[in-house]
C-alpha cells in the first residue's frame, strides 16, 4: 500500500560559499570567535575584529590566556549569521597562524581602524590572522 511519508528528511540544504564572497563577508566587520588549543584543550572567544590588507586584526589583553594561546599559533576564525525565522544563514570559517602585529606603520593602521569597542590600555595587543585555508557555507532558507 502506497504511504505519504516522504522518509527522513535529508536536512537544510547548504551551498558552499566561494572564497571572494567569504572575505566580503569577513569585510563586513563585526564579532567573530577565535579558536585555539589550550594545552590541548579547543577554546573559543568572541572577539570585536576587522580586516587590514587581507588579513583578520583584533585585540586582546595581555596576561589572558587567549593571549598566551595566540602566540605563532594555527587558529581557526569564524563568523556567522543566522536568520531564525526562516532557519537560514551562512558561516565563514577561516585557519591561519596568528601572532602579533609589531611592525610600527602596520600596528598604526589597525590602531585607526573603527575598533569596537575603543580600548585604550596599554596591555592592549592587537593581533592578525593570517589566513591560509577560508571556506563558507550558506544554509537555504526555508519556506515558512
Amino acid at each position: 500500500m502506497p504511504t505519504n511519508d516522504p522518509g527522513p528528511d535529508p536536512g537544510p540544504a547548504t551551498d558552499d560559499i566561494g572564497r571572494s564572497a567569504c572575505l566580503a563577508l569577513l569585510g563586513a566587520e563585526g564579532i567573530g570567535r577565535v579558536a585555539v588549543s589550550i594545552g590541548a584543550v579547543p577554546a573559543v572567544f568572541p572577539v570585536h575584529y576587522a580586516m587590514l590588507d587581507g588579513e583578520i586584526v583584533f585585540r586582546t589583553a595581555g596576561g589572558t590566556s587567549l593571549d598566551a594561546a595566540l602566540r605563532n599559533a594555527v587558529v581557526a576564525f569564524e563568523v556567522d549569521d543566522v536568520d531564525p525565522l526562516h532557519h537560514g544563514g551562512w558561516s565563514v570559517l577561516v585557519v591561519g597562524t596568528a601572532d602579533e602585529i609589531t611592525d610600527v606603520d602596520t600596528r598604526t593602521r589597525a590602531e585607526e581602524l573603527a575598533w569596537r569597542p575603543r580600548r585604550t590600555s596599554a596591555d592592549v595587543h592587537v593581533m592578525a590572522i593570517r589566513p591560509e585555508l577560508i571556506s563558507g557555507r550558506r544554509v537555504a532558507v526555508s519556506p515558512v
